[in-house]
């Protein structure tokens, strides 16, 4: 037990150094994914209500005969 609390400071400190290594997005970059995962949300979105409502529209109709 008093082996593993020893390394916690040396698991910290690698994963600093680790975090120096990382390339972060830029702004732009990120703006840019934002606009493209809205877009793509919007259009997913739409295509699944109309299909719903389509095939809602024919099982309805089927049903009634």
């Amino acid at each position: 037990m008093i082996k593993g609390l020893k390394k916690i400071p040396q698991f910290f400190n690698e994963v600093a150094e680790e975090l120096k290594k990382v390339n972060w997005s830029t702004k732009a970059e990120l703006k840019g994914a934002f606009i493209v995962v809205i877009c793509m949300l919007a259009f997913f979105a739409t295509y699944f209500f109309l299909i719903d409502l389509g095939l809602s529209k024919i099982i309805h109709s089927l049903l009634q005969g």
